[in-house]
């Protein structure tokens, strides 16, 4: 297990590492999960293995400390990482991240631009959300205060997103889980949707086949691939590790964006 210290108060993130060659390929988990659990099989995964690989838990989840005084907004998320992947030596890394986990990698990606070559997408977040009562996931979680939250709702959230979730979701600190659920509903401004439109870096969004994300063809305009797997739902690398490492691999192996030259001088 490795780890690196990414706030001032000493707070770390941890991570699972597997040797192989640069450049290295993190994966982010989605809210209340943890990258090993989701990802472990996928880095072994003989389309993908080989690869210096780390797999990442965010603040507040998995074997990562859990602040309490952490704000938990995706801007703050996105940092966090940056501090871990600077301590860890990565830069212009592949990003490989599911569900909440996207979101937080396209912030990364336009914050922190040297650290991120390119991005692969799993069903993530892009569009601010409304906050809806006795739903599971983000919605549900920010549809109450943080009071009520942490008095017994959490209670109730577990009730609601079953045992395979909650078995990782129990891990993540509650005020981490709320706060991040609250600010994953909010988005950032510029939407993660924006920001990602204009990442100069070869991007792609997998999705469960008939569920595609919204406004899918604006995305591929702008050069996202939208990919669609078949025989899955949203946790696509565990419901169909062959095609998620199928799709992943073709999408790793987009070229580059040429670089624009310069504009000659004016006369």
């Amino acid at each position: 297990m490795h780890n690196a210290v990414v706030t001032p108060e000493g707070d770390r993130i941890r991570w699972v590492e597997l040797p192989g060659e640069e450049p290295a390929r993190v994966y982010l988990h989605g809210l209340g999960s943890t990258s090993p659990a989701y990802f472990a099989a996928s880095a072994v995964h003989p389309l993908l293995a080989g690869r210096r690989s780390l797999l990442m838990d965010l603040l507040g989840h998995g074997h990562s400390d859990r602040p309490e005084g952490f704000s938990y907004t995706l801007e703050a998320h996105a940092d966090a990482v940056a501090q871990a992947l600077t301590a860890a030596r990565v830069e212009g890394a592949e990003l490989i991240a599911h569900s909440m986990g996207g979101a937080v990698a396209i912030v990364l990606a336009a914050r922190h631009p040297r650290l991120v070559s390119r991005l692969v997408l799993v069903d993530a977040n892009l569009d601010p959300a409304p906050r809806t009562p006795v739903t599971a996931g983000s919605s549900g979680i920010a549809s109450y205060t943080e009071e009520e939250f942490l008095a017994g709702g959490w209670s109730e959230v577990r009730e609601r997103v079953g045992a395979h979730w909650w078995s990782t979701m129990r891990l993540a600190g509650r005020t981490a889980l709320y706060r991040t659920a609250v600010h994953l509903v909010e988005g950032t401004k510029p939407t993660m949707r924006e920001l990602l439109l204009e990442l100069p870096i070869p991007r792609a969004y997998l999705h469960p086949e008939g569920d595609g994300p919204a406004a899918a063809e604006a995305l591929e305009a702008a050069g996202v691939a939208v990919v669609a797997v078949p025989d899955c739902g949203h946790n696509i690398m565990l419901d169909n590790p062959d095609g998620f490492a199928r799709a992943t691999t073709a999408a790793l192996a987009q070229p580059q964006a040429p670089t624009q030259d310069p504009a000659p001088a004016q006369a």
